[in-house]
């Protein structure tokens, strides 16, 4: 089937966040958001038609999630990831943000220490500062243009206090699908150091093409054991608005203390529609999905050769994952602050700011690959004609 993801969906007076606030967040209306992760593009109708079919029965009381909820993960999980999970591994969750502060909760006490690695989206953060648990920061580093984890450093930072690792697989915003190499050092650096680690892998569907996403608790059965893999539709089916992940947890001492924490809070429930979406997309989003990344590919190409050629002061990140481009704009000379108000109030484009991030992203931008060609291609051409004026 052909998929038009050329096609403009006008998303404002519908509440959404990326649109309906740019006076808000950005102090002007007209600006071209291309800053907050979900797309622009319809979420697959084999979705929305079961959603559809539901709302039709006209009640929508206390539900529970069924074996087909649970079978679609365990299918999915095998059929693109080559990871065999159960059943009794999957928990639920309302989101993958609200998973990282459960975990917090579930595996460290107050002043423990709990690493992140940055620049990095950041509710990491606020997940270990919201619960007085002391934040440490890996910094990744950049060879040849390309960031990799710093594991010397990493090794250095852990001591008696150390708990938790949130592990971004694949990592936003810098774009990295972690290679198995990476990945097995990793792990040892956490078994050695008794760490719990949690993965947030929202964006694991997302990797383009050439490129493999690799669950960490698939490597081997000692690193499965203390890992949280945190998964979702979200990102991937552009349903983040109904709120449904699944946590897979294989060792049940620390599933059974993630339980406790979200029945404790009461949330276990979940809604009717985040369920449907979630069955529908991992049992039949195999070809829309194969379609979504060979068109991100193809935007990431388009931005990659017109950066080069027109505006070779921007310097993009090798997108091997996400839709989420890194820019690195330290040629322009100016401050975090700076920057932003520069891609607002004279190119009238909305990103995000790379000191939101962390202070390694200071002098990068975030841009969102995932809207129309027609819309990246106006929205560089504006940035363009921004930059050539402070050429002169």
């Amino acid at each position: 089937m052909d998929w038009n993801f050329d096609e403009h969906i006008d998303r404002r007076g519908t509440n959404c966040v990326k649109c309906d606030l740019n006076k808000a967040i950005f102090g002007r209306e007209d600006i071209i958001p291309l800053w907050v992760a979900d797309m622009d593009f319809l979420t697959p109708n084999f979705i929305t038609e079961k959603l559809q079919e539901r709302t039709q029965h006209g009640i929508f009381s206390y539900s529970f999630r069924d074996d087909d909820f649970y079978q679609s993960i365990i299918d999915w999980e095998e059929r693109r990831h080559n990871w065999k999970i159960k059943k009794e591994w999957i928990c639920f969750s309302p989101g993958i943000v609200p998973a990282l502060n459960f975990s917090t909760l579930s595996y460290t006490d107050i002043n423990d220490s709990i690493i992140i690695q940055t620049p990095v989206y950041p509710p990491f953060y606020t997940s270990v500062q919201n619960h007085n648990r002391r934040l440490t920061c890996n910094e990744l580093i950049q060879r040849d243009g390309r960031w990799e984890m710093d594991f010397d450093a990493l090794e250095k930072q852990i001591d008696s206090t150390t708990k938790m690792i949130v592990l971004c697989n694949p990592h936003n915003p810098v774009g990295r699908a972690w290679t198995k190499e990476e990945l097995q050092t990793f792990a040892e650096i956490c078994i050695n150091n008794d760490l719990t680690i949690v993965s947030d892998a929202i964006h694991c569907d997302l990797t383009l093409p050439g490129n493999t996403y690799i669950p960490l608790a698939s490597i081997n059965e000692e690193i499965a054991q203390r890992t949280v893999t945190c998964i979702a539709p979200s990102k991937t089916f552009n349903v983040a608005g109904l709120a449904t992940s699944a946590i897979i947890i294989p060792d049940e001492e620390r599933r059974n203390a993630f339980l406790k924490t979200v029945q404790d809070l009461h949330i276990e429930n979940g809604n009717i529609f985040g369920t449907i979406a979630s069955t529908e997309a991992f049992k039949h989003g195999d070809e829309w999905l194969d379609a979504l990344m060979q068109y991100i590919d193809d935007n990431a190409k388009f931005v990659y050769t017109f950066l080069k050629e027109r505006i070779p002061e921007i310097i993009p990140s090798k997108l091997e994952a996400t839709f989420l481009m890194w820019l690195d704009c330290r040629q322009l000379g100016m401050s975090g602050k700076e920057l932003k108000e520069f891609f607002v109030w004279k190119a009238g484009v909305g990103l995000n700011e790379g000191s939101e991030f962390g202070q390694n992203g200071e002098g990068f931008m975030r841009l969102n690959i995932a809207t129309p060609r027609d819309v990246l291609r106006q929205a560089l051409s504006n940035i363009e004609n921004a930059i050539k004026q402070i050429r002169k």
